[in-house]
């Protein structure tokens, strides 16, 4: 069996396709895989909590209108394009208590367990970067996010030890303990979901490419956004447009702020982390303009709250969960209070879900 978790990212939105550091752990939410070889060559898939199945083989692997079979297809397309095209078929049972939608890459824990449970059942020795690597080129094939590597390499990288400080040019990484002391740390779900974020995110991208090439057209040669220092970005304030210019400002501002939060939580200032938090859902929601009513409604109503040090929006945007850093002692009384003024608001039901700090991918 192979236990794979989500993941939170406490910050470094939109950073690591563009080559910058984010600050991502894996939690204690996770979905089961259980596998057997059936001594076929068909391969069998059941989704205990979405009720959904479907068989395949390792010919006819054509994308199919379901994301569950894409996110599976892809992963075994990987593996015939590794050249492992003759597998014994096996049947997977698949469970989990890990909320889809909610910005904690249910999509990456599926595709990175499969993968997981599909090197260790036939011994195939891929190195943990290999799968980290693999899981990526699925989803962008397959489910047409051209992602970063931030939520493969914290599925499966993830320490129950602190967060993972990724340098996601080169996968360079540390584990910065953490001790959250009296604070949990509390997702709130918002339960929307405005079908925007494939597409926007694949924009956010281009954008950021295209004030890259424009800044190195220039006799620069920059290889990722986030080396552009934010000085020489200034001077293309009038050469770059508007909404171009904003996404890179972001993006430096951004590795600025994870840089900082990394400091921070060395020297155990929560609260510095905290405003940190709340630049970064400023600058996703003015400058990258990713946020939604609903998620900036849920990180306002935080502010004047003294026992919250911070929160923001996580994960993709258009959607999905904030993140919060509340004291224990008030975490119940407040999920009350923001849940009621939500669905008050937005005639909608929140989801709170209290997560902890867990370890990545591992076989039981």
């Amino acid at each position: 069996m192979i236990h794979s978790p989500g993941r939170i990212n406490l910050i470094g939105e939109h950073i690591d396709y563009n080559g910058g550091f984010v600050l991502p752990a894996a939690i204690d939410k996770y979905i089961e895989l259980y596998f057997k070889k059936n001594s076929s060559s068909g391969f069998n898939f059941y989704s205990k909590d979405l009720d959904q199945g479907f068989s395949t083989t390792l010919i006819d692997l054509t994308p199919q209108s379901s994301s569950f079979e894409n996110f599976v297809l892809g992963i075994l397309d990987q593996f015939v394009t590794l050249g492992h095209s003759s597998l014994e078929g096996f049947d997977c049972y698949i469970r989990s208590n890990l909320p889809i939608g909610a910005g904690v890459s249910s999509s990456a824990a599926l595709m990175c367990g499969l993968a997981k449970g599909i090197n260790e059942l036939y011994s195939l020795q891929l190195s943990d970067e290999d799968i980290i690597l693999l899981a990526q080129r699925a989803e962008h094939k397959y489910v047409g996010t051209n992602c970063g590597i931030m939520d493969q390499f914290a599925v499966i990288k993830g320490s129950k030890n602190g967060v993972l400080f990724l340098d996601c040019k080169t996968m360079a990484h540390e584990i910065v303990p953490v001790d959250f002391g009296l604070y949990d740390i509390v997702l709130l779900n918002t339960n929307v979901s405005h079908s925007l974020e494939n597409s926007e995110y694949n924009t956010r991208r281009k954008e950021c490419e295209t004030a890259l090439a424009i800044i190195n057209d220039s006799n620069n040669s920059f290889e990722y956004l986030t080396q552009v220092p934010k000085d020489t970005l200034l001077t293309y304030k009038n050469t770059l447009d508007p909404i171009v210019y904003n996404r890179a400002l972001y993006v430096i501002e951004e590795n600025t702020r994870v840089q900082k939060a990394v400091r921070n939580l060395k020297e155990h200032a929560l609260e510095n982390v905290g405003n940190l938090m709340y630049e970064s859902h400023r600058g996703l929601k003015d400058l990258y303009e990713v946020s939604c009513p609903e998620l900036d409604f849920l990180v306002e109503y935080t502010r004047t709250k003294d026992y919250i040090s911070g929160a923001r929006m996580m994960g993709g945007g258009f959607g999905g969960c904030t993140i919060n850093l509340i004291l224990k002692q008030h975490r119940a009384a407040f999920i009350n209070e923001i849940s009621d003024a939500y669905i008050k608001k937005f005639g909608i039901s929140l989801t709170p879900i209290v997560v902890t700090i867990s370890s990545g991918v591992r076989i039981q």
